[in-house]
């Protein structure tokens, strides 16, 4: 399970801020965000060296795309796709209206279940794939949205219903500055109630193989200006630092 925090503010100097943790097996060998795909030169995004896709990747013109499992379809599947494809498919695209489409046109049966947050200065959307059929695509709304293996800010959630409060609670950050700490001090927050166990951690300790493995915070300015900063292991563990990004389009 991964998770990706949106704050979606229309009238704001800065629309669009993202904080999302990745979960993955720790035997999964990635390489941190850079232009690894030469088809597409002026998209970032971490490199899954498995099968070469990504799980967050931004494009040149300022749409990021971020894809998670859903409850059960941890990893690759003979004869499906890899869902690392799919964000790479939308950053490429020239607004999130139109790489939500392009996503929402596909056969959802090519690739394990999956969701997906897709999101530009402008509007961010949710897609829910379910395996079959076309996938579903959502507008999230303007403030701050959860999305986890499960739906946007689902209380069924325990990750969610533990920590959808602690966002929204929190002054957002200002890229401005740049300050991030109150943001970096919740994604690396490990904590969680004994009694229902580590489904309610945000920053999951090596455990069967598995944990959080990278963290990233982004931005998008209404005058195009763009930051990604990246933690290169476990939120906590390593200090984010910021990534040189292209120019924009």
């Amino acid at each position: 399970m991964c998770t990706v925090i949106v704050l979606h503010r229309p009238a704001h100097r800065w629309p669009l801020l993202i904080a999302a943790n990745r979960d993955e097996r720790l035997d999964r060998a990635w390489d941190p965000p850079a232009a690894w795909w030469p088809d597409h030169p002026d998209i970032i995004g971490g490199r899954d060296r498995s099968a070469g896709g990504t799980w967050m990747a931004l494009g040149a013109d300022g749409v990021v795309a971020a894809v998670l499992n859903r409850p059960g379809s941890l990893g690759p599947a003979a004869g499906k796709r890899s869902r690392g494809e799919l964000p790479i498919l939308a950053a490429a695209a020239a607004t999130a209206e139109v790489a939500a489409a392009a996503i929402a046109a596909l056969p959802a049966g090519d690739w394990r279940p999956f969701n997906m947050v897709v999101a530009d200065s402008h509007r961010a959307v949710f897609l829910r794939g379910l395996g079959e059929g076309r996938p579903e695509a959502i507008a999230l709304p303007e403030g701050l949205s959860m999305v986890t293996a499960h739906d946007p800010n689902d209380p069924t959630s325990p990750r969610t219903r533990r920590h959808l409060p602690r966002f929204r609670a929190t002054p957002p950050p200002d890229p401005d500055q740049p300050d991030w700490s109150a943001w970096e001090a919740l994604l690396a927050d490990g904590g969680y109630d004994p009694a229902i166990g580590l489904a309610e951690t945000l920053n999951v300790p090596p455990t069967n193989g598995f944990g959080t493995v990278c963290s990233s915070l982004v931005a998008l300015g209404a005058d195009g200006a763009r930051h990604w900063l990246f933690c290169p292991s476990p939120p906590g563990t390593a200090p984010f630092a910021p990534l040189a990004l292209p120019p924009p389009a």
